[in-house]
């Protein structure tokens, strides 16, 4: 980190986003994982922040990388993918780290499968951003330097 940076911001994808711009491009869009990678990056650099980045298909490197943010990060954003759904041991770490943690996700989960409609990280995180497509990262990053900066 250097001297001009306020602090670093991990933005954290689950499952099957590494495939973003191509899986399902009517309800994900076209933008790639590196789009949205380059878009939090400079929402971030804006307010003085870096991002850490990482993408992984399993629940555990997740969760390890939420441990890890304890001492490193000013706070998560992070779009579980299913892990949404299913996952309380993620759910745990995310309350566990004591960090504020906004929750993406692209397409409005509201509208979709009855499943969908259920998160446990939503009950953990400090605030939810659904439906506005790669866009919501970058409203999640600048929530995240809103509530740090208080």
């Amino acid at each position: 980190m250097s001297e001009t940076t306020t602090g670093s911001i991990l933005v954290l994808n689950g499952p099957n986003l590494n495939l973003l711009g191509i899986r399902e491009p009517q309800t994900y869009g076209r933008e790639t994982l590196a789009d949205v990678e380059a878009l939090c990056r400079t929402a971030a650099a804006k307010a003085g922040y870096e991002v850490e980045f990482l993408q992984s298909n399993h629940e555990g490197v997740l969760i390890d990388a939420i441990h890890a943010a304890r001492t490193t990060m000013v706070g998560i954003v992070i779009n579980p993918g299913a892990f949404t759904h299913t996952s309380v041991a993620l759910a745990d770490a995310v309350s566990g780290v004591q960090l504020p943690v906004i929750e993406v996700h692209i397409s409005n989960v509201h509208q979709r499968e009855a499943f969908r409609h259920h998160s446990y990280i939503s009950a953990v995180a400090a605030s939810v951003i659904v439906g506005a497509g790669t866009n919501g990262y970058v409203l999640g990053v600048e929530q995240l330097i809103h509530l740090v900066g208080r």
